[in-house]
Protein backbone atom coordinates (compact mmCIF):
# COMPACT_ATOMS: atom_id res chain seq x y z
CA UNK A 1 0.00 0.00 0.00
CA UNK A 2 2.69 3.35 0.35
CA UNK A 3 2.66 5.50 2.92
CA UNK A 4 2.00 8.52 1.51
CA UNK A 5 -1.09 11.13 2.29
CA UNK A 6 -2.50 10.59 -1.68
CA UNK A 7 -5.03 13.85 -0.97
CA UNK A 8 -5.69 15.66 -4.28
CA UNK A 9 -4.62 19.62 -3.80
CA UNK A 10 -7.92 21.24 -5.61
CA UNK A 11 -9.60 23.73 -3.28
CA UNK A 12 -12.28 25.64 -5.53
CA UNK A 13 -12.88 29.41 -3.28
CA UNK A 14 -15.85 31.43 -4.37
CA UNK A 15 -16.36 34.69 -3.90
CA UNK A 16 -14.57 38.09 -3.52
CA UNK A 17 -13.02 37.65 -0.26
CA UNK A 18 -11.28 34.94 -0.60
CA UNK A 19 -7.39 35.33 -0.22
CA UNK A 20 -4.25 32.31 -1.16
CA UNK A 21 -1.53 31.73 0.69
CA UNK A 22 2.24 31.85 -1.32
CA UNK A 23 2.50 28.99 -1.80
CA UNK A 24 3.00 27.26 -5.28
CA UNK A 25 -0.07 26.81 -7.23
CA UNK A 26 -1.08 26.11 -10.39
CA UNK A 27 -4.44 28.10 -11.64
CA UNK A 28 -6.71 26.54 -13.45
CA UNK A 29 -10.24 28.32 -14.51
CA UNK A 30 -13.63 26.69 -14.51
CA UNK A 31 -16.26 28.17 -17.00
CA UNK A 32 -19.06 28.15 -14.03
CA UNK A 33 -19.84 30.70 -11.74
CA UNK A 34 -16.02 31.96 -11.93
CA UNK A 35 -14.91 29.55 -9.83
CA UNK A 36 -11.05 29.07 -9.23
CA UNK A 37 -8.55 26.22 -8.65
CA UNK A 38 -5.76 26.21 -6.80
CA UNK A 39 -3.71 22.87 -6.89
CA UNK A 40 -0.29 22.25 -5.00
CA UNK A 41 1.84 19.46 -5.28
CA UNK A 42 1.53 17.15 -2.08
CA UNK A 43 4.13 17.52 0.61
CA UNK A 44 5.10 15.09 3.07
CA UNK A 45 4.26 16.47 6.37
CA UNK A 46 4.38 13.60 8.59
CA UNK A 47 8.16 12.55 7.88
CA UNK A 48 9.89 15.38 9.95
CA UNK A 49 9.49 16.08 13.32
CA UNK A 50 7.03 18.81 14.85
CA UNK A 51 5.94 20.03 18.31
CA UNK A 52 2.54 19.03 19.44
CA UNK A 53 -0.26 21.72 19.15
CA UNK A 54 1.66 23.22 16.35
CA UNK A 55 -0.11 23.70 13.26
CA UNK A 56 0.95 22.37 9.96
CA UNK A 57 0.14 25.68 7.92
CA UNK A 58 1.73 24.20 4.98
CA UNK A 59 -1.17 22.21 4.62
CA UNK A 60 -3.67 25.36 4.51
CA UNK A 61 -4.58 25.69 0.71
CA UNK A 62 -6.30 28.80 0.53
CA UNK A 63 -8.85 30.87 2.52
CA UNK A 64 -12.69 29.94 2.08
CA UNK A 65 -15.63 32.37 2.55
CA UNK A 66 -15.24 35.11 5.39
CA UNK A 67 -11.65 33.74 5.76
CA UNK A 68 -11.82 30.76 6.85
CA UNK A 69 -8.41 28.15 6.14
CA UNK A 70 -9.21 25.10 3.91
CA UNK A 71 -7.38 22.24 5.08
CA UNK A 72 -7.20 19.07 2.14
CA UNK A 73 -4.81 17.06 4.28
CA UNK A 74 -2.82 17.71 7.18
CA UNK A 75 -3.37 18.80 11.06
CA UNK A 76 -3.67 21.76 13.35
CA UNK A 77 -4.22 22.07 16.71
CA UNK A 78 -7.35 20.36 16.67
CA UNK A 79 -7.79 18.10 13.57
CA UNK A 80 -5.57 15.02 11.82
CA UNK A 81 -6.42 14.25 8.30
CA UNK A 82 -5.02 11.37 6.23
CA UNK A 83 -6.77 9.71 2.86
CA UNK A 84 -5.25 6.57 1.41
CA UNK A 85 -5.67 4.73 -2.46
CA UNK A 86 -7.09 1.58 -2.50
CA UNK A 87 -5.98 -1.54 -4.64
CA UNK A 88 -8.75 -0.39 -7.22
CA UNK A 89 -7.33 2.34 -9.07
CA UNK A 90 -7.39 6.06 -8.67
CA UNK A 91 -8.27 7.22 -5.05
CA UNK A 92 -12.37 8.34 -5.32
CA UNK A 93 -12.40 9.41 -1.82
CA UNK A 94 -12.22 13.33 -1.13
CA UNK A 95 -12.03 15.28 2.28
CA UNK A 96 -11.68 18.83 3.69
CA UNK A 97 -11.38 21.03 6.91
CA UNK A 98 -12.45 24.77 6.88
CA UNK A 99 -11.47 26.09 10.54
CA UNK A 100 -13.02 29.33 11.30
CA UNK A 101 -16.03 28.65 9.04
CA UNK A 102 -18.13 31.05 8.31
CA UNK A 103 -15.92 33.62 9.79
CA UNK A 104 -16.14 32.54 13.38
CA UNK A 105 -13.42 31.53 15.46
CA UNK A 106 -13.69 27.82 16.57
CA UNK A 107 -15.84 27.14 14.43
CA UNK A 108 -15.51 24.30 12.13
CA UNK A 109 -16.70 22.65 8.90
CA UNK A 110 -15.57 18.89 8.07
CA UNK A 111 -16.27 16.65 5.40
CA UNK A 112 -15.59 13.29 3.63
CA UNK A 113 -16.64 12.23 0.00
CA UNK A 114 -16.11 9.01 -1.09
CA UNK A 115 -16.76 8.96 -4.91
CA UNK A 116 -17.71 5.95 -7.45
CA UNK A 117 -18.40 5.21 -10.91
CA UNK A 118 -16.21 6.36 -13.25
CA UNK A 119 -15.74 9.85 -12.66
CA UNK A 120 -16.20 9.45 -8.97
CA UNK A 121 -12.94 11.22 -8.04
CA UNK A 122 -14.12 14.30 -9.98
CA UNK A 123 -17.72 14.19 -8.36
CA UNK A 124 -16.12 14.23 -5.23
CA UNK A 125 -13.87 16.69 -5.28
CA UNK A 126 -16.36 18.95 -7.22
CA UNK A 127 -18.78 18.75 -3.81
CA UNK A 128 -16.02 18.96 -1.13
CA UNK A 129 -14.83 22.25 -2.78
CA UNK A 130 -17.97 23.44 -3.69
CA UNK A 131 -20.61 22.60 -0.85
CA UNK A 132 -18.64 24.58 2.25
CA UNK A 133 -19.11 27.67 0.38
CA UNK A 134 -23.15 26.87 0.13
CA UNK A 135 -23.05 26.08 3.74
CA UNK A 136 -21.09 29.27 4.80
CA UNK A 137 -22.88 31.52 2.44
CA UNK A 138 -25.49 34.29 3.35
CA UNK A 139 -25.87 34.63 7.06
CA UNK A 140 -24.27 32.32 9.37
CA UNK A 141 -26.45 31.14 11.90
CA UNK A 142 -25.87 33.55 15.03
CA UNK A 143 -26.22 31.31 18.48
CA UNK A 144 -26.13 34.74 20.37
CA UNK A 145 -29.73 35.58 18.34
CA UNK A 146 -31.54 32.24 19.19
CA UNK A 147 -32.89 32.29 22.75
CA UNK A 148 -34.51 28.83 23.89
CA UNK A 149 -34.53 26.32 27.13
CA UNK A 150 -30.56 25.93 27.62
CA UNK A 151 -31.53 22.34 29.26
CA UNK A 152 -32.78 21.00 25.96
CA UNK A 153 -29.45 18.65 24.35
CA UNK A 154 -32.04 17.56 21.87
CA UNK A 155 -33.26 18.09 18.09
CA UNK A 156 -37.08 18.91 19.72
CA UNK A 157 -38.08 22.29 19.61
CA UNK A 158 -34.19 23.22 19.11
CA UNK A 159 -33.87 26.76 17.26
CA UNK A 160 -30.21 26.04 16.64
CA UNK A 161 -30.56 23.23 14.78
CA UNK A 162 -34.05 23.86 13.26
CA UNK A 163 -32.19 26.48 11.78
CA UNK A 164 -29.04 24.60 10.28
CA UNK A 165 -31.20 21.42 9.36
CA UNK A 166 -32.42 24.15 6.86
CA UNK A 167 -29.43 25.24 5.97
CA UNK A 168 -27.88 22.12 4.95
CA UNK A 169 -31.27 20.43 3.58
CA UNK A 170 -31.27 23.72 1.30
CA UNK A 171 -27.15 23.43 0.17
CA UNK A 172 -27.39 20.26 -0.93
CA UNK A 173 -30.24 20.31 -3.01
CA UNK A 174 -28.32 23.54 -4.69
CA UNK A 175 -24.98 21.06 -4.56
CA UNK A 176 -27.02 18.54 -6.71
CA UNK A 177 -28.24 21.08 -9.02
CA UNK A 178 -25.15 22.43 -9.53
CA UNK A 179 -23.33 19.44 -10.64
CA UNK A 180 -26.17 18.34 -12.62
CA UNK A 181 -26.01 21.40 -14.49
CA UNK A 182 -21.91 21.01 -15.06
CA UNK A 183 -21.50 19.58 -17.88
CA UNK A 184 -17.74 19.19 -18.03
CA UNK A 185 -18.31 16.25 -15.20
CA UNK A 186 -19.85 12.84 -15.90
CA UNK A 187 -22.39 12.25 -12.81
CA UNK A 188 -25.16 10.42 -15.00
CA UNK A 189 -23.49 7.67 -13.29
CA UNK A 190 -21.28 8.90 -11.16
CA UNK A 191 -21.44 10.52 -7.70
CA UNK A 192 -20.28 10.84 -4.01
CA UNK A 193 -21.57 10.31 -0.44
CA UNK A 194 -20.42 12.74 1.43
CA UNK A 195 -20.39 12.83 5.87
CA UNK A 196 -20.55 16.34 6.97
CA UNK A 197 -20.42 18.26 10.16
CA UNK A 198 -20.58 22.21 11.57
CA UNK A 199 -19.22 22.57 14.85
CA UNK A 200 -20.44 25.62 16.39
CA UNK A 201 -19.29 26.03 20.08
CA UNK A 202 -21.02 23.18 21.63
CA UNK A 203 -23.61 22.83 19.32
CA UNK A 204 -22.62 20.17 16.69
CA UNK A 205 -24.82 19.37 13.24
CA UNK A 206 -24.07 16.11 11.32
CA UNK A 207 -25.73 15.87 7.53
CA UNK A 208 -24.88 12.55 6.11
CA UNK A 209 -25.35 11.27 2.57
CA UNK A 210 -24.86 7.60 1.84
CA UNK A 211 -22.95 4.86 3.93
CA UNK A 212 -19.87 7.13 4.95
CA UNK A 213 -20.10 7.62 9.01
CA UNK A 214 -19.61 9.93 11.83
CA UNK A 215 -18.81 8.97 15.40
CA UNK A 216 -18.06 10.59 18.54
CA UNK A 217 -15.43 9.22 21.66
CA UNK A 218 -17.15 10.57 24.79
CA UNK A 219 -16.79 9.18 28.24
CA UNK A 220 -19.28 7.21 30.02
CA UNK A 221 -20.35 6.82 33.83
CA UNK A 222 -16.93 5.19 34.74
CA UNK A 223 -14.88 7.98 33.09
CA UNK A 224 -14.34 5.14 30.32
CA UNK A 225 -13.64 6.01 26.66
CA UNK A 226 -16.64 5.06 24.49
CA UNK A 227 -18.14 5.30 20.59
CA UNK A 228 -21.39 6.72 19.84
CA UNK A 229 -22.24 6.51 16.60
CA UNK A 230 -23.58 9.99 15.07
CA UNK A 231 -24.99 9.17 11.78
CA UNK A 232 -26.88 6.09 10.00
CA UNK A 233 -25.37 4.22 7.42
CA UNK A 234 -27.99 5.08 4.40
CA UNK A 235 -27.99 1.45 2.39
CA UNK A 236 -31.07 0.60 0.10
CA UNK A 237 -32.14 -2.32 2.55
CA UNK A 238 -33.42 0.27 4.74
CA UNK A 239 -37.18 0.04 5.41
CA UNK A 240 -37.83 3.85 4.89
CA UNK A 241 -35.14 3.69 2.13
CA UNK A 242 -36.22 0.88 0.13
CA UNK A 243 -39.87 1.38 0.13
CA UNK A 244 -39.09 5.23 -1.46
CA UNK A 245 -36.97 3.61 -3.83
CA UNK A 246 -39.61 0.93 -4.67
CA UNK A 247 -42.38 3.67 -4.47
CA UNK A 248 -40.21 5.84 -7.63
CA UNK A 249 -40.02 2.29 -9.25
CA UNK A 250 -36.47 1.75 -8.55
CA UNK A 251 -35.20 -1.94 -8.00
CA UNK A 252 -33.98 -2.56 -4.72
CA UNK A 253 -31.71 -6.42 -5.13
CA UNK A 254 -28.60 -8.19 -4.06
CA UNK A 255 -26.51 -9.91 -6.40
CA UNK A 256 -26.09 -14.07 -5.86
CA UNK A 257 -22.56 -13.70 -4.94
CA UNK A 258 -23.09 -11.07 -2.44
CA UNK A 259 -26.09 -11.85 -0.61
CA UNK A 260 -25.45 -9.32 1.96
CA UNK A 261 -24.59 -5.93 -0.02
CA UNK A 262 -28.18 -4.52 -1.62
CA UNK A 263 -27.92 -2.47 -4.75
CA UNK A 264 -30.17 0.32 -6.04
CA UNK A 265 -30.97 -0.72 -9.83
CA UNK A 266 -32.93 0.99 -12.69
CA UNK A 267 -36.18 -0.27 -13.36
CA UNK A 268 -35.72 -1.65 -16.67
CA UNK A 269 -31.93 -1.92 -16.80
CA UNK A 270 -29.24 -4.27 -14.70
CA UNK A 271 -27.32 -0.70 -14.02
CA UNK A 272 -26.13 1.14 -12.02
CA UNK A 273 -25.96 -1.45 -9.06
CA UNK A 274 -25.27 1.96 -6.29
CA UNK A 275 -24.90 0.24 -2.79
CA UNK A 276 -26.57 3.13 -1.09
CA UNK A 277 -29.72 4.95 -0.92
CA UNK A 278 -28.76 8.61 -1.23
CA UNK A 279 -25.67 10.33 -2.84
CA UNK A 280 -24.64 13.48 -5.00
CA UNK A 281 -24.79 12.91 -8.46
CA UNK A 282 -26.10 9.25 -9.98
CA UNK A 283 -28.45 11.02 -11.95
CA UNK A 284 -29.72 8.10 -13.44
CA UNK A 285 -31.27 7.25 -10.37
CA UNK A 286 -32.71 10.28 -9.18
CA UNK A 287 -36.18 9.85 -11.28
CA UNK A 288 -36.26 6.18 -9.31
CA UNK A 289 -35.61 6.64 -5.63
CA UNK A 290 -31.99 7.81 -4.99
CA UNK A 291 -31.77 11.06 -3.51
CA UNK A 292 -29.45 13.64 -2.26
CA UNK A 293 -31.60 15.12 0.74
CA UNK A 294 -29.62 14.65 4.21
CA UNK A 295 -29.98 13.18 7.16
CA UNK A 296 -28.87 15.83 9.66
CA UNK A 297 -28.63 15.23 13.19
CA UNK A 298 -27.94 17.50 16.89
CA UNK A 299 -25.68 17.04 19.37
CA UNK A 300 -25.13 19.20 22.33
CA UNK A 301 -21.72 18.36 23.40
CA UNK A 302 -20.41 18.17 26.45
CA UNK A 303 -17.15 17.96 29.11
CA UNK A 304 -17.50 14.41 28.72
CA UNK A 305 -17.08 14.69 24.44
CA UNK A 306 -13.39 13.89 23.44
CA UNK A 307 -13.44 13.67 19.46
CA UNK A 308 -14.93 13.20 16.39
CA UNK A 309 -14.11 10.65 13.58
CA UNK A 310 -15.35 11.23 10.01
CA UNK A 311 -14.59 8.67 7.42
CA UNK A 312 -15.75 6.64 4.24
CA UNK A 313 -17.10 3.25 4.39
CA UNK A 314 -13.61 1.27 3.56
CA UNK A 315 -12.71 2.34 6.86
CA UNK A 316 -15.97 0.73 8.55
CA UNK A 317 -16.02 -1.97 6.75
CA UNK A 318 -13.39 -3.72 8.71
CA UNK A 319 -13.32 -1.94 11.86
CA UNK A 320 -15.50 -1.12 14.41
CA UNK A 321 -16.65 2.10 16.02
CA UNK A 322 -14.76 0.96 19.02
CA UNK A 323 -11.81 -0.18 17.83
CA UNK A 324 -11.56 3.09 16.02
CA UNK A 325 -11.93 5.24 18.84
CA UNK A 326 -9.14 3.24 20.75
CA UNK A 327 -6.36 3.42 17.91
CA UNK A 328 -7.56 7.28 17.79
CA UNK A 329 -7.06 7.92 21.84
CA UNK A 330 -3.66 6.12 21.94
CA UNK A 331 -1.59 8.41 18.99
CA UNK A 332 0.94 9.25 20.46
CA UNK A 333 0.47 12.46 18.86
CA UNK A 334 -2.60 14.37 17.09
CA UNK A 335 -1.42 14.77 14.35
CA UNK A 336 -0.66 11.25 13.15
CA UNK A 337 -4.33 9.84 14.67
CA UNK A 338 -6.10 9.77 11.25
CA UNK A 339 -3.11 7.89 9.32
CA UNK A 340 -2.92 5.31 12.66
CA UNK A 341 -6.33 4.41 11.89
CA UNK A 342 -6.30 4.26 8.22
CA UNK A 343 -2.77 2.36 8.29
CA UNK A 344 -4.91 0.02 10.65
CA UNK A 345 -8.13 -0.55 8.42
CA UNK A 346 -5.23 -1.99 5.82
CA UNK A 347 -3.93 -4.74 8.25
CA UNK A 348 -7.40 -5.28 9.25
CA UNK A 349 -8.44 -5.22 5.18
CA UNK A 350 -5.85 -8.13 4.56
CA UNK A 351 -6.35 -10.37 7.17
CA UNK A 352 -10.04 -10.25 7.13
CA UNK A 353 -10.60 -9.83 3.03
CA UNK A 354 -7.52 -11.49 1.72
CA UNK A 355 -9.09 -12.54 -1.74
CA UNK A 356 -10.44 -8.59 -1.77
CA UNK A 357 -8.90 -5.35 -3.17
CA UNK A 358 -8.59 -2.99 -0.18
CA UNK A 359 -10.85 -0.15 -0.54
CA UNK A 360 -10.05 3.83 -0.50
CA UNK A 361 -9.70 5.25 3.03
CA UNK A 362 -10.16 8.83 4.05
CA UNK A 363 -10.47 10.02 7.93
CA UNK A 364 -10.95 13.53 9.42
CA UNK A 365 -10.66 13.23 13.60
CA UNK A 366 -11.40 16.51 15.08
CA UNK A 367 -10.68 16.68 18.54
CA UNK A 368 -13.20 18.96 21.00
CA UNK A 369 -10.06 19.61 23.87
CA UNK A 370 -6.94 21.26 23.88
CA UNK A 371 -4.34 18.16 24.30
CA UNK A 372 -4.28 15.58 27.22
CA UNK A 373 -3.40 12.05 27.63
CA UNK A 374 -6.93 9.84 26.44
CA UNK A 375 -5.42 6.28 27.33
CA UNK A 376 -3.00 5.36 29.64
CA UNK A 377 -2.57 1.68 27.63
CA UNK A 378 0.79 2.23 24.99
CA UNK A 379 -0.73 1.43 21.50
CA UNK A 380 0.96 -2.00 21.53
CA UNK A 381 -1.34 -2.73 24.29
CA UNK A 382 -4.18 -1.82 22.46
CA UNK A 383 -2.93 -3.54 19.75
CA UNK A 384 -2.49 -6.79 21.26
CA UNK A 385 -5.76 -6.49 23.42
CA UNK A 386 -8.27 -5.42 20.30
CA UNK A 387 -6.62 -5.61 17.04
CA UNK A 388 -4.60 -9.00 16.30
CA UNK A 389 -5.99 -9.59 13.40
CA UNK A 390 -3.48 -11.93 12.49
CA UNK A 391 -5.29 -14.11 15.67
CA UNK A 392 -8.21 -13.68 14.05
CA UNK A 393 -7.20 -15.13 10.35
CA UNK A 394 -5.79 -18.12 12.31
CA UNK A 395 -8.32 -19.05 14.46
CA UNK A 396 -10.70 -22.11 14.04
CA UNK A 397 -14.02 -19.98 13.54
CA UNK A 398 -12.56 -17.22 10.92
CA UNK A 399 -12.61 -18.06 7.49
CA UNK A 400 -11.42 -15.65 4.99
CA UNK A 401 -14.48 -14.26 3.16
CA UNK A 402 -13.22 -14.89 -0.52
CA UNK A 403 -16.54 -13.84 -2.05
CA UNK A 404 -16.57 -10.38 -0.06
CA UNK A 405 -17.47 -7.45 -2.15
CA UNK A 406 -14.24 -5.56 -3.41
CA UNK A 407 -15.46 -2.40 -2.19
CA UNK A 408 -17.09 -1.35 -5.30
CA UNK A 409 -20.29 1.17 -4.66
CA UNK A 410 -21.66 0.77 -8.45
CA UNK A 411 -21.64 -1.73 -11.10
CA UNK A 412 -22.68 -0.74 -14.49
CA UNK A 413 -24.19 -3.06 -16.55
CA UNK A 414 -24.15 -6.12 -14.33
CA UNK A 415 -25.75 -9.19 -15.06
CA UNK A 416 -28.10 -9.37 -12.22
CA UNK A 417 -30.04 -12.44 -11.46
CA UNK A 418 -33.32 -12.45 -9.76
CA UNK A 419 -32.89 -13.55 -6.04
CA UNK A 420 -35.40 -16.08 -4.71
CA UNK A 421 -34.59 -15.11 -0.81
CA UNK A 422 -37.87 -13.39 0.33
CA UNK A 423 -36.16 -11.01 2.37
CA UNK A 424 -34.50 -9.60 -0.84
CA UNK A 425 -36.21 -7.06 -3.03
CA UNK A 426 -36.94 -8.60 -6.85
CA UNK A 427 -37.04 -6.51 -9.95
CA UNK A 428 -40.13 -4.99 -11.72
CA UNK A 429 -41.77 -6.74 -15.26
CA UNK A 430 -39.55 -6.91 -17.69
CA UNK A 431 -42.02 -5.07 -20.11
CA UNK A 432 -41.57 -2.05 -17.64
CA UNK A 433 -39.80 0.93 -19.76
CA UNK A 434 -40.40 3.96 -17.99
CA UNK A 435 -38.51 6.58 -19.70
CA UNK A 436 -37.96 9.67 -17.40
CA UNK A 437 -37.13 13.37 -19.36
CA UNK A 438 -33.36 13.15 -17.17
CA UNK A 439 -32.76 9.62 -18.05
CA UNK A 440 -33.56 10.79 -22.17
CA UNK A 441 -31.43 13.99 -21.37
CA UNK A 442 -28.72 11.95 -20.30
CA UNK A 443 -28.66 8.97 -22.44
CA UNK A 444 -26.17 10.50 -25.11
CA UNK A 445 -23.68 11.31 -22.54
CA UNK A 446 -23.87 8.35 -20.93
CA UNK A 447 -20.96 6.49 -21.40
CA UNK A 448 -20.66 2.80 -22.31
CA UNK A 449 -20.33 -0.51 -19.17
CA UNK A 450 -16.86 0.18 -17.41
CA UNK A 451 -15.29 -2.32 -15.50
CA UNK A 452 -14.39 -0.62 -12.08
Amino acid sequence: MGACCTCQRGQKLEGKNHHHHNHSHNHNHHHHNNHHSYFEENKNNNNGEHKEGEDDYQSIVGRGDLGANVRLCGFSKFVSMYSQQGKKGINQDAMTVWENFGGQKGMFFCGVFDGHGPSGHKVARYVRDSLPSKLSSSNVISTNDIRWNAEKDDESNNPVFDAWKDKFIKSFKEMDEELEGDGSIESYCSGTTAVTLVKQGEHLIVGNLGDSRAIICTRDDKNELVAKQLTVDLKPNLPAEYERIKSCEGRVMAMEEEPNIYRVWMPDQDCPGLAMARAFGDFCLKDFGLISVPEVYYRKLTEKDEFIVLASDGLWDVLSNDEVIRIVASARKRSIAARLVVHHAVRAWKYKYPCAKVDDCAVVCLFLKRQKPLLTKSLSEVTELSLNYSEIATSKNYSPNSKIDDGLDTLLNYQVKEEKDPNVATGLNDDHKKSSSRHARYLSRRKSAVNF
